[in-house]
């Protein structure tokens, strides 16, 4: 069962009506540029304004409405192994990776280095064995492929081939896309089989502000053609490309990003659409994007509460940090903004394992304890159970005053299930801490980091598979 998210709600009903107004009086009165031609005729054949000569398409609130009806309400996410299905609807609460950075810290030396092919399969394989991370962002680029065009089938096939859990990525190049949709259908065992059970699904990006790109735009339409699920997030700056405000921040981001969702029921209504944000704050000073503030889960956690309002799922970020290094401030940026999003009820919370430094490095040992902080985040979510039983005023008077509960069939009934799995946590005492050899968080989530590396074995791909693609496509690496 997944967790249950809303108990965070940073807007009141009437704070919700406003923001409505705002997004469709922008999308209707103002519109969004739209630079890729299909993409324009899409727009006209459903009854948007269409400017050719300035690009802008007006979208009126009744094509808003009816897009958004025709959206479905309920997503889901598949798994290769279906015990890794996740739903998408309501305020259910998965969170994940998510990226693309474009360094690592090296597992063996701890130094930043560029990211590689082989991190890909690892960061993959890492994500397989952490129960808590329940799917792979495709969160590493690989910048051992030199030629782009051979990128985005090679990263997809690295990641699938070693997790189970379901896999999302954006993508780099048009002829990448198709050839990852023929993969994906090979290995579903067909188009109509991929559609029914998506393990993977596609990111595309509205620009902000107000802007549907030609190469992005191109490729969420041809995704909807597809019928397979399709995110299109935003991602505005408040004081940059958005209004400094965060109320400002979450109706742009709430207007651009439902301009994806008309756009992909103009091409095919009840295309599985996934509105979405990443965007967040610039520190004032530097003008620099900032990963790890506050502020950015606020927002998010607004976003989450406008997009339950429009009953359509969300695809959200929480978790990152802007630390350099694996330490304090990794923890309570990572801790903090994973709680307060998951808390509002987004549904797939990407970027929350792993991802530190402005989203520009990923660490091994950060997924494993991100891994801890979610297991601690569901286990808020889940919340106190209120009944007879577990309330225990027979118990407690039968036992009576100066007594304790360490023999009752209570207490091992419950003992498992009533506190949260902590896995890389310290709980010992000095001496043993210290006869265990003093280890610090970041060292024993490394051990658990290599361990998983070094034993984990996922869920393979079916070799005959692996040989037609490599026959097929010269430049396939798998």
């Amino acid at each position: 069962m997944p967790s249950k998210g809303g108990q965070y709600r940073p807007f009141s009903d009437v704070d919700v009506q406003k923001i409505n107004h705002a997004v469709m009086t922008l999308l209707e009165k103002g519109g969004v540029k739209v630079f890729t031609r299909r993409g324009r005729e899409y727009f006209k054949r459903a009854g948007a304004l269409v400017d050719e000569s300035s690009c802008v398409v007006r979208i009126p609130r009744g094509m808003i409405e009816d897009s958004i009806a025709s959206a479905p309400h309920s997503v889901t996410l598949c798994g290769r192994d279906p015990r890794h299905d996740i739903v998408l609807e309501g305020s259910n609460v998965y969170l994940g990776t998510g990226g693309t950075a474009i360094n690592v810290l090296d597992i063996e030396t701890g130094a930043r280095r560029p990211s590689t092919l082989a991190d890909v399969r690892d960061m993959a394989r890492l994500v397989d064995a952490c129960d808590w991370v329940h799917f792979f962002l495709i969160n590493v680029y690989p910048n051992d492929i030199r030629e782009p065009e051979q990128v985005d089938l090679n990263r997809f096939y690295a990641a699938i081939s070693n997790t189970s859990k379901h896999v999302q990525g954006g993508m780099y190049g048009s002829q990448g896309l198709r050839e990852v949709v023929d993969m994906a259908e090979k290995i579903a065992g067909g188009a109509e089989k991929l559609r029914g059970r998506p393990f993977v699904s596609f990111i595309t990006l509205m620009i902000s502000p107000f802007k549907i790109d030609d190469r992005y735009g191109d490729f969420a339409c041809y995704i909807a053609e597809k019928g397979l699920p399709v995110v299109v997030p935003t991602e505005p700056l408040g004081g940059l490309t958005s209004p400094v405000t965060l109320a400002a921040n979450v109706v742009m981001h709430m207007a651009e990003t439902l301009a994806g969702v008309v756009l992909t029921q103009a091409v095919r209504k009840g295309t599985p659409a996934i509105c979405g944000s990443v965007g967040s704050i610039a520190d004032m000073r530097t003008l620099a994007h900032l990963s790890g503030a506050i502020e950015r889960a606020m927002i998010h956690a607004g976003c989450s509460q406008m997009a339950q309002f429009y009953r359509i799922p969300y695809y959200s970020t929480a978790g990152m940090s802007d630390a350099k290094l694996v330490d304090c401030q990794a923890g309570y940026e990572s801790g903090m903004g994973s709680l307060l999003v998951a808390l509002s009820g987004a549904n797939f919370i990407h970027d929350a394992a792993g991802l530190m430094e402005f989203d520009l490095t990923a660490s091994y040992e950060k997924v494993v304890i991100d891994n801890e902080i979610l297991a601690r985040t569901h286990r808020v979510l889940r919340g106190i159970e209120v009944s007879d039983d577990t309330i225990a005023l027979d118990l407690m008077l039968e036992v009576g005053p100066g007594n304790d509960y360490l023999g009752q069939e209570h207490t091992v009934k419950y003992m498992r299930s009533e506190f949260g799995p902590y896995l890389i946590s310290d709980r010992e005492r000095r001496e043993k801490w210290e006869s265990d050899g003093a280890k610090d968080t970041y060292a024993r989530a490394k051990e658990v980091a290599k361990r998983i590396l070094r034993e984990h074995k996922p869920l393979p791909v079916d070799p005959a598979i692996v040989d037609a693609l490599r026959k097929k496509y010269p430049h396939f690496m798998g």
